[in-house]
């Protein structure tokens, strides 16, 4: 995939498609801006905001080809495994903070 592609397809995932699954289906998170964090910090190993500038916005945009390719990559993962696959992600980005783990599903 191109840059301009990668780019298109991190938006749809992240800004659309994720948060729409996840509000219909009750998953953890529902919020485009929390599925950013999670893809983003995931693409860069750590606190994105540690890496990227956080005035700069959108910051998903001053991520290098290869950190792109990522962040599609763990939001596509989220695609095909849901909610379970989600909260394991979203664990490790609040780990990272050094915030709680989220209850359990039910």
């Amino acid at each position: 995939m191109t840059r301009e592609q990668l780019l298109a397809r991190y938006r749809h995932l992240v800004l659309g498609e994720l948060p729409r699954r996840a509000r219909a289906g009750r998953w953890v998170v529902t919020a485009d801006h929390c599925f950013g964090r999670i893809v983003l910090d995931h693409a860069v190993g750590g606190r994105w905001y540690d890496v990227l500038d956080r005035r700069r916005s959108p910051a998903f945009a001053q991520l290098d080809d290869e950190q792109l390719a990522r962040a599609v990559g763990v939001a596509e993962q989220v695609a095909a495994g849901g909610d379970p696959v989600l909260r394991e992600l979203d664990a490790q980005s609040l780990a990272w903070r050094g915030k709680p783990r989220k209850r359990p599903a039910r």
